[in-house]
């Protein structure tokens, strides 16, 4: 199975914001595995560690499975643990 790269929107919030030093970033990327490592390349150690921590919606949806293609100009949220109450 091929799959296609595409170009996504993705919003950093928080925490991940911060480690990223942006909070925003359009990339082109294929697969949720492979978004993670291209941020993980661009951002360094210490965005891997926060990453890691984090849940990724794509569109809305949690991402679950790093396999999951990326539909065209999605738009990822990273999201880090809040705490609430």
């Amino acid at each position: 199975m091929t799959v296609n790269t595409v170009m996504v929107s993705i919003r950093f919030f928080a925490g991940a914001a911060e480690a990223a030093g942006t909070e925003s970033l359009n990339l082109e990327t294929t697969t949720v595995g492979a978004l993670r490592h291209d941020l993980v390349e661009r951002f360094g150690p210490d965005f891997a560690r926060i990453l890691g921590l984090c849940a990724l919606l794509v569109n809305g949806t949690r991402a679950a499975d790093d396999a999951t293609p990326l539909p065209e100009a999605a738009t990822v949220d990273v999201l880090p643990p809040f705490a609430g109450g």
